[in-house]
């Protein structure tokens, strides 16, 4: 064939009509995820929805689209970017409002107890699990959620966890609902509970599940009740980076293994066998490098810039804080709509049990924390 010999039309467009269905793709999907999640946004202002937030509002509005019209497949590549990308973007943001140098200042006393927090989700999730036979991924996607700081621990968990992003949104779904019952119910309480305004509020710090949820129940406390249910709340987020990465470290451990031959110690010095394990091993660790939680160290140097007061030496406009805390929220509600459509209702009977483990972990936590405070 001549060099210079066309090719036929239909195949000489091909790339370009699969580019643009893509780039059509993308636009339709942010589209979408940006029309549901200023739904969302309006469905949260109606009388009492308020107290559950933009995100559980998207989260429920683009559940109910997805179960009545069907998911929008050739939006597919836009609704995933929201999904991911712009997640992890939130969640990089969410650092400005966790300057460690105030942890490490005024919270220290707390991260013990976050730890304590965090470890009791985790081994009580795990005992209940087996006890009621619930799911796995998503009983732990919960866990993660009720130990530090809820629908964004469990995005930031899912990763790692290779979780499917139904069972992401859906554990982010049933987080905002149950912790925005228990705040109210904390904020109903207050007046007849027998301990001070910052008492009260580390109780809300340690045991609630949102930031949100804290704010909302602390300020019921007064000013020291807010000012230690964050400091409080924030001592658990800060352990958010070494629990996704020790997940991504077990997950990429574990794929090591799957890697190697089976035995005691893999194969030994002189075995024919070990220059195969080896090469099979290289590309697994290039794969768990590839998929560790990068954007988690975003989210650890915007912690770093917010404790360095940055409007001191950066010509940065007055009310920047407030600024960047409404970006974070809109790039989080986004993220929830593109999760939302990924939720199939005829799942959730599967998520019945997981539920019955996150209303008995939340419980528990809620009282022995309490008792803790006022013994």
């Amino acid at each position: 064939m001549n060099a210079a010999t066309t090719l036929p039309a239909s195949v000489a467009a091909k790339p370009s009509g699969r580019g643009g269905a893509k780039a059509r793709g993308y636009a339709g999907g942010l589209a979408l995820v940006l029309i549901l999640a200023l739904a969302g946004w309006q469905l949260a202002r109606l009388p009492g929805l308020a107290l559950a937030g933009p995100m559980a509002g998207t989260l429920l509005v683009a559940v109910l689209y997805r179960n009545l019209l069907g998911y929008p497949e050739a939006m597919r590549p836009g609704i995933a970017f929201a999904g991911t990308r712009l997640l992890r973007a939130a969640i990089v943001l969410f650092g400005l409002k966790l300057p460690i140098d105030a942890v490490l200042q005024q919270g220290l006393p707390y991260l013990a107890r976050a730890a304590g927090t965090l470890a009791f989700a985790l081994a009580a999730s795990a005992v209940l699990r087996r006890w009621l036979k619930a799911d796995g991924e998503l009983t732990l996607l919960l866990a993660v959620g009720t130990g530090i700081c809820g629908a964004a621990a469990i995005a930031a968990a899912a990763g790692p966890l290779g979780a499917k992003e139904s069972k992401t949104a859906l554990g982010a779904g049933l987080i905002a609902a149950v912790g925005t019952a228990f705040a109210a119910a904390y904020a109903v309480l207050r007046p007849w509970l027998p301990i001070d305004g910052a008492a009260y509020g580390a109780w809300a710090g340690l045991s609630l599940h949102e930031i949100a949820h804290v704010a909302m129940a602390a300020a019921a406390g007064g000013p020291d009740a807010l000012t230690d249910g964050m400091l409080a709340k924030l001592s658990r987020v800060l352990l958010l980076v070494p629990l996704v990465f020790g997940l991504q470290a077990f997950a990429a451990r574990r794929e090591l293994r799957k890697g190697t031959p089976a035995g005691s110690g893999g194969p030994a010095m002189n075995d024919p066998a070990r220059p195969r394990a080896a090469g099979l091993a290289r590309p697994a660790r290039r794969a768990g490098l590839r998929r560790l939680p990068w954007y988690l160290l975003g989210f650890l140097a915007a912690s770093l810039l917010a404790s360095t007061r940055p409007d001191a030496w950066l010509p940065l406009p007055a009310g920047w804080e407030d600024a960047a805390a409404r970006l974070t929220t809109a790039l989080l509600t986004a993220a929830m709509a593109g999760l939302g459509l990924s939720v199939d209702l005829r799942e959730l009977r599967g998520a019945l049990r997981p539920l019955a483990v996150l209303l008995i972990v939340s419980a528990l936590l809620s009282a022995l924390t309490y008792l803790s405070l006022a013994l």
